[in-house]
This record gives structure tokens, sequence and C-alpha cells, in this order.
């Protein structure tokens, strides 16, 4: 089973040579690039999750209902938000989907377990900084998903054969042809691969001068929307089974 993950936040980096970028121009990114995600996916009918960072939800309320209609699943990422800010997004998304947002993402800030469970979660799925000094080390870890104060724990997955994490930045610079090869092997051993990736790398960074670093200018915009599509094509034409998060784990 393949899990297609999307983190939906807004790009962080400061503009270029002292260029100013408001709040409401990293949101309108944030919306465009969603919006080309989504009709990638129309295209190949695949539905994945969202995680929507939760300093966001009140501000992305139209494209959260957006991302639902179309049979997605709404889960919250969390980026330094405490349990009272969670639980206000949280009942406030799901008055206005109707629908019970069951999981939650977190990677530097992140709340205790009991916490989550207390606010009505049922699964947790945690990442790791990706740090380009070991983009492509191998890593060692259990990739089996595990059950801890009453949460699902969905570890990240890594290749069985590379040890290479199917992080973002992976997908971003690694050929597809070595990708996909990758997604096959560890279909083979493993009972899913979860894949994510952030909104933000389909930036057009020739439009935005953002001031980050080159290497996370590769292959970023249309071409990491070339890469999404050429996936999806493998996926399909494979017959893969694809899965929204909370479907497969419950």
């Amino acid at each position: 089973m393949i899990l297609l993950t999307f983190n939906i936040t807004n790009i962080e980096a400061e503009g270029k040579n002292g260029s100013i970028i408001t709040d409401e121009e990293r949101l309108k990114i944030t919306e465009d690039n969603t919006k080309a995600i989504l009709r990638i996916l129309d295209i190949h009918d695949i539905k994945a999750s969202f995680f929507v960072e939760i300093s966001l939800t009140g501000k992305l309320r139209n494209l959260i209902k957006a991302i639902s209609s179309k049979g997605h699943e709404i889960a919250f990422y969390n980026q330094n938000s405490n349990p009272e800010e969670i639980e206000n997004a949280k009942k406030d998304i799901q008055d206005l989907l109707e629908k019970q947002i069951r999981g939650i993402r977190q990677k530097e800030v992140k709340v205790p377990q009991e916490d989550l469970k207390m606010l009505e979660f049922n699964y947790v799925s945690n990442i790791d900084n990706a740090d380009i000094l070991f983009p492509f080390k191998r890593l060692k870890r259990d990739t089996e998903i595990t059950e801890e104060d009453g949460l699902s724990i969905v570890p990240e997955s890594i290749s069985p054969y590379s040890q290479l994490p199917y992080n973002d930045f992976v997908f971003q610079i690694l050929p597809m042809k070595y990708y996909r090869n990758m997604v096959l092997e560890t279909l083979q051993n493993e009972g899913f691969v979860l894949i994510y990736l952030n909104v933000w790398q389909f930036t057009d960074f020739k439009k935005y001068y953002f001031d980050i670093p080159f290497y996370r200018k590769l292959f970023s915009g249309k071409k990491m929307e070339d890469k999404l599509d050429a996936l999806l094509t493998f996926i399909n034409g494979k017959e893969l089974a694809v899965s929204r998060m909370k479907d497969y784990i419950f």
C-alpha cells in the first residue's frame, strides 16, 4: 500500500536581497501550490492525506473544504502549537467539515502522546529533519506501525535495500527511475510505503525570490509537478494500491 501525504505549510525563508514577501503572498503561494497538486491527483484519480499546519487552518478554510470535498483526508501538522491551540483548531475544522480529524504530524516540536490522545487523535505520523549533509545516509529503524497510549504511531518509511528514507528531499532530488525501483522493492518487503512531500516544494523560485539554498531549488516548482505526475502515472500503470492514512490504519 502507498500512503501519499502532503504537508501544507507556508515557506518560512526570507526574501532574497532584502526583498519583503508578505504573509498574504506566502499564503497565496501555498494555496496555488496545493491547487496544482489537487489537479494532478484528480487527473490520476488518486486520494491522499493533507497535513495542514495548525496556525493556517483558520486562514485556509475554503481550501481545506475543497480538499475534503475531493475525497482527500485532512489531518494536522504541528509546528509549534500548544494543546489548547490544537484543540481549538480541531474543533473548528471538524465543525467545518463535519468529519473527525484523526491524524497529526509533528517534526521539531512534539506534544506528548497522552495529550494527543486526550484531544481524540487516532494516529501520529512524526517525521525527522532531513540533514543536507547526510541526505542519503543509510538509516536503520523500525518501520512497523505500533500502538502507544492508545495511539497508532506511524513511522517514516525507509527503503530496505538502499536504506534511503521516503522524505521530501529524496523525492525531489532522486531520479524518478530510481525512485520507482525503490518503491517496488519496498512494497515487496513492507506492508506500506509512506511518502511525504511539502507543498512549498512546488513553488516557482524563479518567480518568487526566496533566500533558500540552491539544492532546495533544484527540480522544484513545475519540475516537482511533472515528477509527481510521473509517479502517479507509474502507480496507476502498475496498479499499485493507494490509501489515505486514516483508511489504512483503521
